[in-house]
């Protein structure tokens, strides 16, 4: 029997305050109203992911909220204890809805394994039962829990983590796709030059039994346009098509207040993003998206800071659907100029890399680099850093934005528990973690994800390197495989792309975090300087081993979430290269591990096992070689004994990851306030309530969850 605990939010859930109070207070009224309307941009097209997380995630989130708007939380509670429920389950009743509130759906943002309610179905059931939302409509919410009762609670194999067909559930993808599926759509796209981001696809049958896989564009626009719609074809014995129209509804609600935020911009390359944001979730044109990024990447240092799309391709089984993302945030200047002086050096500081000038690119484009204190972030989770676009051929040619964000990382930390370390060393973890953190995520971003050139053929048959004296460092010899045009990173690295690119954005932080004048710029000189260069070493390491196997599946050996892969990788590196450069010991049989590093060997053997590293991780990326990216991860990333049995010691000490409370905005006559909550699950419903006052948002996703159900009939079977 499964152990259910693993699958349960604790009634001592943690939640805290994303608080951006005083930055929002700094702002100009113009200022306010134009972060007001990208808000309430960014919060519709949150809810485009619980469509792309589970069948069953539109339905309990409109299930969930029509309680919690139907009346106050407090008349809840009351009537809910006068049926007998017991005040422990009415908490874990609002810990599950502040879970999915915060996920946007069922599965968790971060490691992606389903969560379900820490109290039983017929107590969940007399909740609903005991609502004011029951009393008005009891028809409509029988139904909506008639309809998710089985998926919110069960936790059959397939059903406990994100994946593609007997491996998992995913809706980027209806459930009869295999991993053949996926491989021969993506082959047919690459014939097409379509990149994933904004698609999900679809096997039915056609008339003649062949399969029919239509790529399903996310859109307002629901008719034929071609070139962005296809007509059926054929391709190795099977019919695809392109059509549009994914998310309509809510992509409408979006535009809307795009729309309204184009009058309070302060410039024109704020004015030209969004015109072609809204454009591209319009038409289902991924170009006008693009387009609108370039604008993006010329708005240098602005004083409200946005980007909104199909972003992160973390959660698609293939490693190439974005998932919709959104986010507004205002820029600290203090932080902000720190990360400024370090763009200022990184010509200087990519030289001190590894692998030489000739897989770097012909010219750094110099980017924008702020800290930014997030006033509004949708989407499955908030990371502490963002380089973005995506877009190689932006990001590799054309430019790039670094962004840190700074309210994030102190409440990410806030009271969390620190197993496997000795005192000294917890002592000065506590003390120097948010410090090493901010120079980690500086240099992660910056110089990680900025940095290393993808080698490729254009479509005219040059090349965008000297194939006479270019040599692949790891054989001497001359370059043997390249991208070749319509070939992306992620077309061509796909499931493994993710946790490969952020090992290497990882290990170029520890790398560089070694060098005094980086420390420098962030005000670190001296012994404090070599303590938090340790601790950044630490802190990553330490998250390897103590925290990453927990989004390990032992039973169909994957990792569900990328950094925490490439976290291990790293760890595992040191500790099997390192001649005892770092050590991990059981020290109580099945109970307790202790984690040492040996500090005065990071500077020469740390320096060195990582360099070495780093220069196999970017001829690897920059020749597309994925055969030999396969192998490399596999060496490291394999839980071989003991480390097989000591996922389960690092699950006794699983904690759960904090839960934002995130603010509103509040448009009132001429000005906009902002709405804090307290750090609770309380706090986290009010805030969901107040943010979709109306039910609107819950009718047209009941009923885009209704019109996809028969692409889910496979998950539907087993429940």
């Amino acid at each position: 029997m499964e152990d259910k605990s693993i699958y349960l939010l604790p009634n001592n859930q943690r939640f805290v305050e994303l608080d951006s109070s005083q930055a929002f207070e700094n702002l100009t009224n113009q200022e306010k109203l134009y972060a007001h309307y990208l808000s309430k941009a960014a919060w519709n097209g949150g809810l485009i992911v619980l469509l792309q997380t589970s069948p069953e995630s539109p339905k309990i989130f409109s299930l969930l909220h029509r309680i919690f708007l139907a009346e106050p939380l407090d008349d809840l509670k009351k009537s809910a204890i006068g049926a007998g429920v017991a005040e422990d389950d009415f908490q874990a009743f609002l810990v599950y809805a502040g879970g999915l509130f915060a996920n946007s759906g069922n599965y968790k943002g971060f490691g992606d394994t389903k969560f379900i309610p820490n109290l039983s179905k017929e107590t969940f059931k007399s909740i609903i039962k005991a609502s004011k939302a029951y009393a008005n409509d009891n028809i409509h919410i029988t139904k909506l829990w008639e309809n998710t009762k089985d998926a919110i609670f069960s936790i059959a194999p397939r059903l406990t983590s994100l994946g593609l067909s007997d491996k998992g559930v995913t809706t980027y993808f209806s459930s009869n796709c295999t991993e053949e599926d996926s491989n021969l759509v993506n082959d047919w796209m690459k014939t097409k030059r379509i990149e994933a981001y904004i698609c999900r696809t679809f096997k039915t049958v056609a008339d003649d039994g062949l399969p029919i896989y239509t790529i399903h564009l996310a859109s307002v626009e629901k008719s034929a346009k071609p070139p962005l719609t296809m007509e059926k074809e054929k391709y190795k014995n099977a019919y695809f098509q392109v059509t549009r129209g994914d998310y309509s509804p809510l992509l409408s609600l979006v535009n809307e207040n795009l729309k309204k935020a184009i009058e309070y911009a302060s410039n024109d390359n704020e004015r030209n993003m969004l015109k072609h944001y809204i454009n591209s979730f319009q038409e289902g044109d991924l170009n006008e998206h693009k387009e609108g990024s370039r604008y993006w990447i010329k708005d240098k240092g602005p004083i409200i800071e946005t980007y909104q799309g199909f972003i992160e391709t973390y959660r698609d089984p293939s490693g190439q659907r974005g998932e919709f993302e959104g986010f507004v945030a205002m820029v600290n200047k203090e932080m902000s100029q720190k990360f400024g002086q370090l763009v200022e050096g990184a010509e200087n500081f990519i030289k001190l890399l590894p692998w030489g000038r000739q897989l770097e690119k012909d010219s750094f484009l110099r980017p924008d680099f702020t800290s930014l204190d997030v006033l509004t972030f949708s989407g499955s989770g908030i990371p502490a850093g963002i380089n973005i676009p995506n877009y190689d051929e932006i990001r590799q040619n054309e430019g790039f934005k670094n962004v840190s964000l700074g309210n994030v990382i102190p409440a990410a930390y806030k009271e969390s528990v620190i197993p496997f370390l000795s005192d000294d060393d917890k002592k000065l973890l506590e003390k120097y973690r948010v410090a090493a953190f901010e120079v980690q995520v500086g240099l992660h971003e910056l110089l990680g994800h900025g940095s290393g050139k993808l080698l490729r053929q254009n479509a005219d048959g040059t090349f965008n390197f000297d194939k006479e004296k270019v040599k692949n460092p790891l054989t001497g010899k001359e370059i043997e495989s390249w991208y070749t045009d319509g070939e992306t990173y992620d077309s061509k690295f796909t499931t493994l792309g993710s946790a490969f690119e952020e090992c290497r954005a990882e290990a170029v932080g520890l790398y560089l975090s070694l060098e005094p004048q980086i420390l420098k710029i962030f005000g670190y000189e001296g012994e404090e300087a070599q303590n938090v260069m340790y601790v950044n070493w630490l802190s990553l390491l330490w998250n390897g081993a103590a925290k990453a196997t927990e989004m390990y599946q032992p039973a169909n050996k994957i990792w569900l979430q990328a950094h925490a892969r490439a976290r291990f990788v790293l760890m595992r590196l040191l500790e099997l290269e390192g001649n005892g450069l770092l050590t991990v010991t059981e020290v109580e049989p099945g109970k307790n591990l202790l984690l040492t590093l040996d500090k005065s060997r990071l500077a020469t053997d740390g320096k060195r096992i990582i360099g070495e590293f780093l220069v196999k991780l970017q001829t690897i990326k920059a020749t597309g070689d994925v055969a030999a990216g396969e192998k490399l991860f596999d060496t490291y990333s394999r839980l071989e004994q003991p480390w097989n049995s000591w996922r389960n010691i690092v699950m006794m000490h699983k904690q759960p990851r904090n839960i934002f409370v995130q603010p509103n905005t509040v448009h009132e006559g001429d000005s906009v306030q902002l709405k804090r909550y307290p750090a609770s699950a309380e706090g986290m419903v009010a805030s969901w309530v107040e943010r979709f006052p109306a039910a609107a948002a819950h009718d047209e996703l009941e009923r885009l969850a209704d019109r996809e159900r028969a692409h889910f009939a496979d998950l539907q079977r087993l429940l």
